[in-house]
């Protein structure tokens, strides 16, 4: 059990950590390609909405029935979903900066490349880049928890759910960098804030294992599925899309999010055979 919960928790580091490329490609690129963000971004919300109702919600339910029955895990497996939407949106309400930072033209629209025609000044930048960066600390949290319960009880789901977050982790980094660089003209500073940011992940994961594992059981391990499956369902909607949608064309995004849907689809169907 110790070395599938030390597993779990590499997953998420390594998910989280995917901001730390964001930031590499922020400080170093010159430009980045806004087409390949943009099918980057929905391949990432494909997965994770195919994967939240077609294997999450349904292994949600095969931990309630034993103990609750047919009926009850049917209503506990809903509402757990709808909770986990509604804590989201709540979260999102109280702390407009949640959403993906990439949907703010003022942290995408300064290049690397055009030096001292910064769009703000420092003061102005180093609020933003402060405030995204923990927007994205605290919204990193709740990933970090779905990786890792999910790795805990399937490795290849929640792999797979680990790859698409750190994906969409990479515009992340860069949206954390580039106002705290042209801010503080200091690399070692910016690139610091942007892997810190990552690190929630990680961190969300060993608070919420060691909060609920007093009182794990199966129905619990349900709960926590069926609501995971909610946060992912609403990060999707609310932050990947329209992210997507800003870096590129509508359709665009759409492709990404058909592309992740195929491949999650057909890789489930894989590890099966």
């Amino acid at each position: 059990m110790e070395s599938d919960v030390l597993f779990a928790l590499l997953v998420c580091l390594g998910a989280g950590l995917a901001t730390a490329v964001g930031a590499l490609v922020a400080l170093f690129a010159k430009h980045t390609n806004r087409k390949f963000l943009a099918v980057s971004l929905g391949f990432s919300a494909g997965v994770m909405i195919y994967i939240s109702f077609v294997e999450i919600m349904p292994k949600a339910l095969l931990y309630l029935t034993p103990e609750q029955g047919e009926s009850k895990a049917s209503i506990l497996m809903a509402g757990s979903f709808l909770a986990g939407l509604a804590g989201m949106a709540v979260l999102y309400r109280l702390i407009p900066e949640l959403e993906h930072p990439a949907l703010d033209e003022s942290h995408t629209t300064i290049r690397l490349d055009e030096g001292a025609q910064a769009l703000y000044s420092d003061k102005m930048l180093l609020r933003t880049g402060i405030g995204v960066a923990l927007a994205v600390t605290l919204h990193n949290f709740p990933e970090g928890l779905a990786t890792f319960f999910l790795t805990l009880s399937d490795p290849k789901v929640g792999l797979s759910v680990a790859f698409a977050i750190a994906i969409h982790n990479i515009p992340e980094g860069i949206a954390v960098v580039i106002p705290l660089y042209y801010a503080t003209r200091n690399r070692a500073t910016a690139f610091s804030f942007g892997v810190l940011s990552g690190l929630a992940e990680p961190i969300g994961a060993i608070l919420g294992y060691l909060i609920l594992r007093p009182f794990m059981t199966d129905s619990i391990l349900g709960i926590v599925f069926a609501a995971v499956a909610g946060i992912m369902v609403y990060i999707s909607i609310d932050g990947l899309l329209p992210a997507a949608r800003q870096y590129g064309s509508g359709q665009l995004a759409i492709y990404g999010l058909i592309v992740g849907m195929t491949v999650m689809a057909a890789s489930l169907i894989l590890f099966r055979l």
